[in-house]
This record gives structure tokens, sequence and C-alpha cells, in this order.
């Protein structure tokens, strides 16, 4: 793709929505399936990575039907799933995999994982290893794994690493587990799987350092809707501020508190941003509160990243490198290493890209440091096959001085389809994409 800015200074005033939130789109399908209601799932996220659990619970035995907007999933309660008659491919779905391990610990059959060349490289020995505790069996730490199911133990355990992927694969796991399982954090991480499970019935207790969940007999599931993507509505959010003049209201979406890492950081920096609640936390189904999102163009400043922040900001660290690198004064973020082991390594592929832009960037151990600049220079940019990369990469673009070449966008997909034809949509002709 080549994005060429026809105008100097960026301005609009737009009114969008943002797709269905990724995680919360994963999670629906899994308790649905699980259930033993048919269950209609509203603003549904039909990306590649949710495709891909879909896929693995019709591979289960599940009756699944999609809509333009909604899926439909006849759940057949806790112990209702069946032998895959082949591997459970995840694509590049890193939830996928991993709560899939968890899932699988309980059944009474043996099934295979796999993963595209990208998801076989990013470490599942966090999972397996506690869902070993409990009794499950495993061959192997890297995609493709096999997984033997059996009678699960509960597991009093402690995060080694701050993953929300890691938390709901243990918890999911012990829904089958005869106890109590609980799982103690150091620092918070998303909570959607706590969240929908007590929504639904399961004995889950919620605390700030630790959540447990005993033996579950039903999950009742029901129809709901799934808040827009507090991680995508990211870049529009970063798209606004970055502008000379604009403003931007993104509605819908959801602001559970584990998710609002990323405003956090910008109030500090100095960004307008309000929120209009929808829908409150009590109201929801799925425990999920939602708002309207309305951001006016901002002179940011630098600021810092705490090491204890970073879980609650982790896919949004990508696009808030890029709102460091323009900011006025510098930007510190301490502790990126988790941020390594996504998609691709995160900080190589966004802080190269910033840097061969101009970017003043630099890096210390497992710490990022970032001097803002007046303006970033076009550049050949690489997406890494990456989708927050690449998407990092369009909105430099928009802001940097001339034509600048992105090899791959196919990768968007994984997350935000759509995600160009809303550029286009905002910007109008003051800026090209080809």
């Amino acid at each position: 793709m080549i994005v060429k800015p026809a105008a100097e200074s960026i301005v609009f005033n737009a009114s969008t929505t943002v797709p269905g939130d990724k995680s919360i789109s994963h999670r629906s399908i899994f308790f649905s399936s699980l259930s033993e209601n048919t269950v209609r799932i509203e603003n549904f996220l039909f990306s590649e990575d949710c495709l891909r659990t879909i896929e693995a619970f019709i591979n289960l035995g599940i009756e699944i039907n999609c809509s333009d907007s909604s899926v439909t999933v006849t759940g057949k309660g806790l112990q209702g799933l069946s032998k895959p008659s082949g591997n459970i491919y995840a694509g590049n779905s890193g939830t996928t995999a991993r709560l899939m391990l968890g899932l699988l610990s309980a059944q009474n059959f043996k099934a295979v994982i796999s993963g595209d060349e990208s998801l076989s490289k990013r470490p599942m020995k966090r999972v397996t290893e506690p869902l070993g505790e409990m009794g499950a069996d495993f061959k192997g730490n890297f995609l493709p794994i096999e997984v033997k199911g059996s009678r699960l133990r509960p597991i009093d355990y402690r995060l080694v690493v701050a993953s929300a992927q890691v938390k709901s694969a243990i918890l999911i796991a012990g829904m089958y587990a005869d106890g109590v399982t609980a799982v103690h954090q150091d620092y918070k991480t998303r909570d959607h799987t706590e969240r929908m499970l007590k929504s639904f019935g399961a004995p889950v207790s919620i605390a700030e350092s630790v959540v447990s969940i005993s033996k579950t007999d039903y999950l009742n599931v029901v129809d709901f809707a799934v808040p827009g993507d507090a991680s995508s509505a990211a870049f529009l959010v970063a798209l606004c501020l970055l502008s000379s003049k604009a403003k931007i209201t993104v509605r819908n979406v959801g602001i559970n508190p584990t998710r609002l890492g990323f405003i956090n950081v910008l109030k500090r920096m100095g960004a307008k941003i309000d929120l209009n609640i929808v829908l409150k936390e009590s109201d929801s189904e799925i425990g999920e509160p939602s708002a309207d999102i309305t951001v006016t163009s901002s002179n940011l400043q630098g600021t810092t990243v705490r090491k204890e922040e970073i879980p609650l900001l982790i896919d949004e660290l990508p696009i808030l490198f890029l709102l460091f690198a323009l900011a006025e004064g510098r930007s510190y973020v301490e502790n990126v290493s988790e941020l390594k082991v996504k998609e691709t390594d995160r900080v190589n592929s966004v802080l190269s890209n910033l840097r061969r832009m101009g970017a003043d960037v630099e890096t210390t151990g497992e710490d990022v440091k970032i001097t803002g600049v007046d303006r970033l220079n076009a550049g050949e940019l690489l997406s890494f096959s990456d989708h927050r990369t690449a998407m990092v990469n369009i909105i430099a673009a928009v802001f940097a001085k001339g034509n600048s070449y992105i090899d791959d966008i196919e990768c968007i997909n994984i997350s935000y389809p759509g995600f160009v034809a809303e550029l286009k949509s905002i910007l109008s002709d003051q800026v090209e994409f080809r």
C-alpha cells in the first residue's frame, strides 16, 4: 500500500463505530458452546482470529451459524464436546490456542492443536505447565501440541507471566476440577473471562489479586451483544489526537476497567477524551460496560508507563509508541518484554519502522525511551505480517512528510477488517490510500 498525504493539516469531524471486541468474541464462542442453550451473539467480530475459534468448535461437534452481524451457537453443555476429526487449527490466534488448551485438558479424548508459522513460535509452556499440575498431559511446549484430557484436580497458582490468556485457560480447566481453583496475579490482567463466567452462573469469586472458580455444573448463557473493541478504537483515537483540528466520537466501545490503560496514559499526556456511558456493568448481560468515546485533537506531553500498567495496555503499546514519537518531551516505558512474544516481536517491528521515519528511539534492556520529534518522514515500512504493526504504519504514514510504502496490509484482517475503508471515509481526500 502507498499512503500519500495530500494536505499539510488533517481536519475532520466524525462519528463512527469499531468492530466487536476480539477478546469477548473469542470467549463468547467458548462459553456459548459449553452452555445448554441456543445463544445469539450480536456484533460478533468476524476477523480471521475469531473465525479460527468458530472453526475449532465446529470441529468439536458444535453447531454454529453465522449471519452478516451475528452468530448463533447451539450449546451442548460442559460435557458435550466430541473428539475432533483432525487437528484443531488455531491459525495465528493465541487466544484460540491457549484457551483451547485449558478446555481440552478436561475432555475424555486426545486432540492436537496446531497453528500457523508465527503462532507455532509463541510460548505455550506458560499454559501447559499449570495445566499439567492439574493433571493434563501434553506432548510439546510449542504448537502443534497433543492434549490428553483427564480428570483434573484443583490448583492454587500464582501467575508467572501477567497474562489474561494463561489465567483464562486455568479458569476454564477449573470448571471441571473437583474443588476450588485459584489464580493469583501480582498485576491485574484483563478480566473478560471471569466477568462472563460469573454472569453465566459459574461459581466464580473475583478479588483484586485472586480469581477462583469451583467445579461448574452448567452455564446459563443468554443472548447478548459484543461491545466495540477498545484496542481497535485506539487507532482512531490516535488519528484524531495527532490531527491539526479534529474531533471524533467512537460509539459503543467496551470500557472494561482492565482495558482503559490506554485512555489513562493518554489523559496523563494531556489528551482531551470524554467517556459517555452507554451501558453500565450492572445492566450488561455479560458484565461489560460500554461508552461513546469522544476525542479532540490535543497537544500531547511525554509520560512514563510503569511495568505494572503494561498488562492493561499490551495491545495498545504499538500505537502508543507512535504517539510518544510525536509528543513533546520524553516518554519512558518499563519492561516491554511481553510485547516481544506477540504475533511478532512488536518492540522491534514498531520501533524499527519509527526509526526509519526519523523517530528518536532508544532501548535499554527491556525498557524503551522515546523523545518526541516535530514530524516523521515517509519511508518504506514493514508490517512483519503483524496486524497492529501494519495499522501503526498506516497511521504514522498519514502524518509523515512524503509518500510512504507499506509492504503488507492483509494481516489487518486478523483484528480489524475494514480498517483502511474506515480511514478513507474519515479522512476523505486529505490522504490517498492505494
